[in-house]
């Protein structure tokens, strides 16, 4: 299936310096996300400066991972902001630090009103899930995150280019 890099909106935003996926935040993950199908995917390399017991990947950092990319569910699939309300997190199998690459994946399971209840995975190389999480985000309407939040349209490369610039 396609993938679809994701253009982060918030690049250029006066004080924006997420940990998770802020590209230019000297101690943080720099994760990019692309979009496929229902799922938003993210491949991202650990290393060493993110270990809790030797060679194994921090399970906060997984965490991490885990609540971004259901965060970015939400930016793209329902264009609008939302906060985590809860996290259920299963770690199924230690990760290397010395992985070559993870994915982590996200989609909605369920949407009641203004919750969202988005199901995320972390896969080793082999893909091999490794890490589970049940997220359930309190979203908030369009209106209030473009007003109050700084929320800006999430578009993928794709579409971008289908936008006509002026020359």
């Amino acid at each position: 299936m396609n993938r679809d890099k994701i253009l982060n909106p918030y690049i250029g935003l006066d004080g924006y310096n997420c940990f998770a996926c802020a590209p230019n935040n000297p101690i943080g993950l720099h994760l990019e996300f692309s979009e496929e199908g229902d799922n938003i995917v993210c491949v991202w390399k650990p290393s060493e400066n993110f270990q809790g017991w030797v060679d194994t990947l921090h399970g906060g950092i997984q965490a991490t991972l885990l609540d971004e990319t259901c965060g970015w569910v939400v930016t793209r699939k329902l264009q609008t902001a939302g906060v985590t309300s809860s996290m259920e997190t299963q770690y199924k199998h230690p990760i290397s630090i010395k992985e070559p690459f993870l994915t982590i994946r996200a989609h909605i399971k369920e949407q009641r009103r203004n919750l969202v209840t988005i199901d995320a995975s972390i896969e080793d190389s082999k893909g091999n899930i490794c890490t589970h999480a049940t997220c359930v985000y309190f979203v908030f309407s369009q209106e209030k995150a473009i007003r109050e939040l700084h929320f800006r349209p999430c578009l993928t490369d794709r579409e971008s280019s289908d936008i006509p610039h002026e020359d």
